[in-house]
């Protein structure tokens, strides 16, 4: 029995003959009339048994309670008051499945973060979660088509890797036969190895780790991002300008496509406007000091430091996003390029949203020698490292990108407090199930 999906059914198909099928979500009595509200993952609509209804349709309904799964064949009828202007009057229904106990939580109920993690997949049915996941799917929907556009190539990277690819304290170790093996924190060095073999337009959609036993609101252990790398560019603005197009794309796309589902969460965002402003460092400093806030030169910013330059950014620009550029060079990895004629700042930058790093990238550094250099001014096996740095003797472009985190986008975009509400099944240093 072919099904419909609920979106299709309009006002216009008065008078026609349906078949859908979905989770009914919840059920009222209202007198001899019944109302059961049918949802699948396009959205909702009204079933509707009237008193002289057949019985053996009533009979049926008997059996269904909410969270049961059904079938319904049925009318369709222009109805002002029902959602969406139309309901369905039954003629067969079908009970797929029904609940064998209570539903251990209520998804049109709030209740705590830790509780609903719990039991994620009922607390799914939430509409709410319904939108917010819809929305992160048009997120990469339109990051990927601006680079496919633009003939971009995607790939897949190891997410299995030999040796910590940046700080072995933030890494999970892993069984892997009779080595030792860890899982990537970033897809970082393998993007830059197939830009030396002459795909210089890639991107890798997947996951990372960072065992960081971190219980913020802001972190997980695992996260998905979209790795970008190019060639050739000309320094690290080239990144920021394809980045900030990248956002742009991503915000239009949700517009474009999630009007209903903006509506649930009750939210407004803003496409935002290019060029996204940029400070460098050390101005960074300046401005924290304006603030009340030291922090010694050529050291790192914290979480507050991010939150105050967009505060600085919102009142001076008027816009949430804002680069970070010329970060201190020695608190970068070894493959991030130094400005040569000032060698203590790195074309390394971040983009931070609403106070809240949505990425970092910026232009490697291409030049054997210097790497070499760089290894070991870190204080890094050059033995260890060497499965990457030598194939930069045969010849590579000048080249950087970025990796955007799609949770953390999708917080920001729609102001969520928590990392976890938009992350189908979170991981942080307590969770792993379900």
């Amino acid at each position: 029995m072919n099904k419909e999906l609920i979106k299709d059914i309009q006002p216009e198909k008065d008078g026609e003959i349906v078949t859908l099928g979905g989770w009914v979500e919840s059920i009222r009595d209202i007198g001899k009339i019944k109302f059961y509200l049918l949802r699948d993952v396009t959205g909702t609509i009204q079933i509707t048994l009237l008193k002289n209804a057949e019985e053996k349709v009533k009979d049926a309904l008997k059996e269904v309670k909410r969270h049961s799964v059904v079938i319904v064949k049925g009318e369709v009828k222009k109805n002002k008051i029902a959602p969406g202007g139309v309901e369905i009057l039954p003629s067969y229904v079908e009970s797929i499945s029904s609940p064998i106990e209570s539903i251990p939580l209520d998804p049109k109920q709030p209740a705590d973060i830790s509780v609903r993690l719990d039991f994620r997949p009922v607390d799914l049915r939430n509409k709410k979660n319904w939108a917010i996941f819809r929305i992160q799917s048009k997120i990469v929907e339109g990051m990927t088509n601006f680079l496919n556009i633009n003939e971009f190539v995607q790939v897949f990277t190891p997410c299995i890797m030999g040796i910590p690819s940046e700080s072995g304290a933030e890494v999970f170790p892993i069984f892997y036969f009779q080595k030792n093996a860890f899982l990537r924190q970033d897809p970082q060095l393998h993007r830059q190895l197939t830009i030396l073999g002459g795909l210089w337009r890639i991107y890798d959609i997947g996951p990372s780790w960072r065992a960081e036993p971190s219980y913020t609101p802001r972190h997980l252990t695992e996260h998905r991002g979209c790795a970008v790398e190019f060639a050739p560019i000309k320094d690290e603005s080239s990144t920021m300008k394809l980045e900030e197009l990248l956002v742009v794309n991503a915000y239009k796309r949700v517009f474009e496509d999630c009007a209903e589902e903006l509506e649930i969460l009750e939210i407004k965002p803003e496409i935002p406007t290019i060029p996204f402003p940029e400070i460098r460092f050390p101005k960074v400093y300046e401005i924290l000091k304006e603030f009340g806030k030291n922090i010694p030169f050529g050291e790192d910013i914290d979480r507050e430091s991010e939150k105050l330059i967009s505060d600085y950014i919102k009142e001076k620009f008027n816009h949430d996003f804002v680069f970070l550029n010329r970060f201190p060079s020695k608190i970068k990895p070894f493959y991030v390029m130094y400005v040569d004629e000032d060698p203590q700042w790195a074309r390394s930058v971040d983009l931070i949203c609403k106070g809240l790093e949505l990425s970092s990238g910026g232009q490697r550094e291409h030049r054997y020698e210097k790497i070499i250099t760089q290894l070991k001014e870190k204080k890094m096996s050059l033995e260890d490292s060497e499965w990457f740095t030598k194939f930069f003797k045969y010849g590579a472009p000048p080249h950087g990108g970025f990796n955007i985190g799609i949770e953390r986008i999708t917080m920001q975009m729609l102001d969520m407090k928590n990392i976890r509400e938009v992350t189908l099944f979170p991981r942080d240093p307590t969770r792993l199930v379900p």
